[in-house]
């Protein structure tokens, strides 16, 4: 933390190790939310977000992020806070639709936090994977944050070992120590080897997480080229992550479950439909208009994929699909 974000971190005090990221997230949820409390979330977002908050007994409020940029209203946001907001859920960069928040966006969250004393709970897991120059800044930098900003992450994404379950949660030492009383009771412990591993991961040189961002930029580039082969109009380039959120063509009838259904059918080829990622009422009008497509997958699927597609178009089979 120290030599990625220039933070000063207690090593002893202020690190929970949790089994992965989402039992880091759903432990600080319920170290922090009463019943009745609200919970500020960007929408679209990841699904299981909204589960741990009522669980907790707290309350999800949506605030929608603009398509197709993704961009964040402030004074949608500002109006989103109540006397009852505890926190704010960030995750940057973003699923599902490759968004990093700029600094100017963290500024605005930031002074919502300091302004009605709230705690901001971030999902960091692609903090390393970020394209085009773009880089993760962690919203605890900013002033007056860091004592009010609970980090979650986890070894899954950067190493490419989502199995193996390594997440934590960095927060004040209060928080810290709530989190791992909740974690003790739920899991007990993180798997003893794979914390060992994680030492060895977590010292790898500045080159390997350079060569993974080329990488994952060479594939997404691949995917928005391949959608584009088949008709649709990429108007957000993925700042970071692993996925392409993408809108189905103007022309095409289909929902995006319909679609999704006929790709399987009609190819062979497995994407997800966006309507999942959405829930505030105000993106009942685009909701079921996208489809997420990861691109974290081998060359040989990638290719395989391509191929799939192309026999379509030159088959003309599925006119619903190809455009």
């Amino acid at each position: 933390m120290k030599k990625t974000h220039g933070l000063d971190v207690n090593p002893l005090t202020d690190i929970a190790i949790c089994c992965g990221q989402s039992e880091a997230f759903a432990a600080a949820i319920f170290s922090i939310i009463n019943q009745g409390d609200e919970v500020l979330l960007f929408d679209p977002c990841y699904e299981t977000y909204e589960g741990c908050i009522t669980l907790a007994g707290g309350i999800p409020v949506y605030v929608a992020l603009e398509p197709p940029q993704w961009t964040l209203d402030p004074e949608k946001l500002m109006r989103s806070f109540t006397s009852r907001t505890k926190a704010i859920v960030l995750n940057s960069p973003h699923n599902p639709t490759g968004k990093v928040f700029s600094r100017d966006e963290l500024e605005i969250i930031a002074e919502g936090c300091r302004r009605w004393d709230c705690v901001a709970i971030t999902d960091e897991v692609y903090e390393y994977i970020t394209y085009d120059n773009q880089k993760h800044e962690t919203i605890a930098k900013l002033p007056g944050m860091q004592e009010r900003t609970i980090i979650t992450s986890s070894l899954s994404k950067t190493f490419s070992v989502t199995g193996w379950r390594i997440g934590w949660a960095i927060a004040p030492a209060s928080a810290a120590s709530a989190i791992q009383n909740i974690h003790i009771r739920i899991t007990d412990s993180a798997p003893a080897p794979f914390q060992e591993a994680a030492l060895t991961a977590l010292r790898s040189p500045i080159e390997y997480f350079e060569t993974l961002r080329g990488v994952y930029e060479l594939k997404r580039d691949f995917c928005m080229k391949l959608l584009g082969s088949v008709g649709f109009r990429i108007q957000f380039k993925p700042q970071g992550s692993l996925f392409l959120f993408a809108e189905l063509p103007k022309d095409c009838l289909l929902s995006d479950v319909e679609y999704v259904e006929e790709l399987i059918q009609q190819a062979g080829v497995v994407v997800v439909p966006g309507r999942g990622f959405f829930h505030g009422n105000e993106s009942c009008k685009y909701q079921k208009r996208y489809i997420r497509v990861a691109f974290c997958k081998s060359e040989a699927t990638l290719n395989a994929a391509a191929q799939k597609f192309g026999e379509l178009i030159n088959a003309k089979a599925c006119p619903k699909i190809v455009y």
